[in-house]
């Protein structure tokens, strides 16, 4: 069946930087959106950054400049790269994915969720 795996967090002095990975396993023939997603305690889910399966694109304001997405679509991978990091980045950060279409199921299946890897960034 198909999982997604998060891995690459940790504890970081403010102005680091993290690297975070997001592997989907499973007989996958392809994935929609693939998308970071954080939840401070107390704090809704907020989507960080996305992107398409055609490569596209968009980031939350307050990583904006700070924060790259990117993906290796061959290796059903997406990363995000966060730079400058600051105490307000603190989080649990959760890989998503919107449609998946694996040899296992009939027709696509909906809202994949990893089990988050936690990021802390230290004054």
């Amino acid at each position: 069946q198909v999982q997604l795996v998060e891995s690459g967090g940790g504890l970081v002095q403010a102005g680091g930087s993290l690297r975070l990975s997001c592997a989907a396993s499973g007989s996958i023939l392809s994935i929609n959106t693939m998308d970071w997603y954080r939840q401070a305690p107390g704090k809704q889910r907020e989507l960080v950054a996305s992107i398409t399966n055609g490569g596209n694109t968009n980031y939350a304001d307050s990583v904006k400049g700070r924060f790259t997405i990117s993906r290796d679509y061959a290796k059903n991978m997406v990363y995000l790269q966060m730079n400058s990091l600051k105490p307000e980045d603190t989080a649990p950060y959760y890989c998503h994915a919107d449609r998946i279409v694996a040899r296992d199921y009939g027709l696509p299946r909906y809202n994949f969720w990893g089990q988050g890897t936690q990021v802390t960034v230290s004054i």
